[in-house]
């Protein structure tokens, strides 16, 4: 997504055709992410749909689009990478976009047929095609990946179950009340949840046949989807010289430890100027906005990257937003009645909002929500606890 969204923003800017190569393991030219746990493994959308931009685009504007392509080294002093299939690409700046891997399990039957993680276009299509014949599915994890793939594997008639190690549905990000709700929203549409408990083994004759949860209770299952968190990949760095601690360190214009070379999407730890904290973020609309800042940077551009982190989910009928972090909250605000499929959340850190989720909410709360925090103007708790008022 770095790389396609790089690419558009650099052929507006007035790259010259022949200056820019992508380098992809993929299989497929650049595509959009968040369809692959929701419309695209729905069925909704094909593949043509969630092209970041067509094929022709690179054959067009001479883009050196090189797939199924995997870089082995780094050499920032030579200004080369290094190939696993041998040969060398030399280059004048690099961004590296490398993303994050799925954290897969290492229990007893996980290597059985059946057992998906989703990260690529390929993943989404073998989840989606064993689907079609599939009858039971267990769900592992309870974030956005694991609320969007259940909801759209019970949307297909599958007999779905939730296993999450936690006593709620994400409670990292939802307050009580909010897991609360979507626990009772799920349940509702025939998702089973099974809580605070984690998985001992998977079994099965080749195929996954049951899932063991800890304890010993097993839950049978025809497929099983794993969304436990990902890892950024930085081993092709190991050499390079460049500074890597949990994701690639960049600084406040996303420029790694090495002349020349910027980070960019799930694989940058990026100095944060709106917050004052260094911070990873694995969703689609940081991946759009570093690839595009990274563009302008290449190109002589010098300002820093300031974003408010923004990421989206679609879960059954539902469609939500969130804005900013909320780390260090010292109170919570909803707008709305809970109990529906409308209500907005607000954090605050003294009289600062530090973040907001928003759903089926009026547009002035989607505003508002991002213009607040950018702009880390005070807000009055009164004021948001006033439903009956616009907030702009």
């Amino acid at each position: 997504m770095v790389a396609g969204y790089a690419a558009k923003q650099l052929v507006e800017l007035g790259l010259a055709q022949g200056d820019l190569s992508i380098v992809s393991a993929d299989d497929e030219v650049p595509y959009e992410r968040p369809p692959l746990s929701k419309s695209f493994l729905a069925g909704k959308d094909n593949e043509d749909a969630i092209r970041i931009s067509p094929a022709d685009f690179y054959r067009e504007h001479k883009i050196d689009l090189r797939l199924r392509t995997e870089v082995a080294s780094v050499d920032p002093a030579g200004k080369r990478l290094r190939l696993k299939s041998g040969g060398e690409i030399g280059y004048d700046k690099l961004v590296i976009a490398t993303g994050a891997r799925p954290i897969t399990f290492d229990a007893p039957g996980s290597s059985l047929k059946g057992i998906h993680y989703l990260r690529s276009m390929g993943d989404s299509r073998r989840i989606r095609d064993h689907a079609k014949n599939a009858k039971r599915a267990v769900v592992i994890g309870g974030g956005f990946i694991g609320m969007e793939v259940a909801a759209v594997l019970a949307q297909k008639g599958l007999d779905t179950t939730m296993i999450i190690r936690e006593d709620r549905i994400w409670a990292r990000f939802f307050t009580p009340e909010m897991s609360r709700f979507f626990e009772t929203y799920y349940i509702q549409r025939g998702v089973k949840i099974e809580r605070k408990t984690g998985v001992e083994a998977f079994g099965g004759d080749g195929a996954v046949a049951w899932v063991r949860l800890a304890g010993g209770r097993q839950i049978p299952c025809d497929m099983v989807v794993a969304g436990i968190g990902v890892k950024p990949v930085t081993e092709v760095l190991a050499s390079s010289g460049i500074e890597v601690s949990e994701g690639v360190m960049v600084n406040e214009y996303l420029e790694t430890s090495r002349p020349d070379v910027c980070a960019a999407g799930d694989v940058a730890n990026y100095n944060d100027v709106l917050y004052g904290k260094r911070r990873r973020v694995e969703h689609w609309d940081n991946a759009v906005s570093q690839g595009q800042h990274c563009a302008r940077i290449l190109m002589g551009e010098r300002k820093p990257f300031v974003h408010v982190p923004y990421f989206f989910s679609d879960v059954f009928d539902l469609s939500y937003e969130f804005w900013g972090d909320t780390a260090g909250a010292e109170q919570t605000i909803t707008r709305g009645d809970i109990n529906t499929n409308s209500f907005s959340v607000w954090w605050l850190v003294g009289q600062r909002l530090a973040a907001a989720f928003v759903m089926n909410r009026p547009d002035d709360e989607r505003t508002a929500a991002p213009q607040w925090i950018e702009s880390k103007q005070a807000v009055a708790a009164e004021k948001l606890r006033d439903g009956s008022h616009p907030l702009t």
